[in-house]
């Protein structure tokens, strides 16, 4: 593994885990008033683009790091839905 890909790494997973707090938040307050539901699917949206991009350019740190993130921000999704 070169140095770039581990910078990448290193990059998507600080990133990626920033979104840990708000889930574990949302879960035990199973409150998602804050959240905007068009902020959370245009997101959605943007990271699944990231994923597709990642495939193009063959990058691991992007593939990785965006579909942890948006693994993270389903669940942050989903408990819009339910928790409305």
């Amino acid at each position: 593994m070169n140095s770039t890909t581990l910078l990448g790494l290193v990059a998507g997973a600080l990133t990626t885990v920033s979104f840990l707090p708000q889930v574990l938040k949302t879960w035990r307050t199973r409150s998602t008033g804050d959240f905007s539901f068009g902020m959370l699917t245009l997101l959605s949206a943007g990271i699944l683009v990231w994923i597709g991009y990642g495939f193009l350019i063959d990058s691991l740190p992007v593939i990785l790091a965006n579909i942890v993130t948006f693994a993270l921000l389903s669940v942050i999704l989903a408990f819009k839905i339910i928790y409305k």
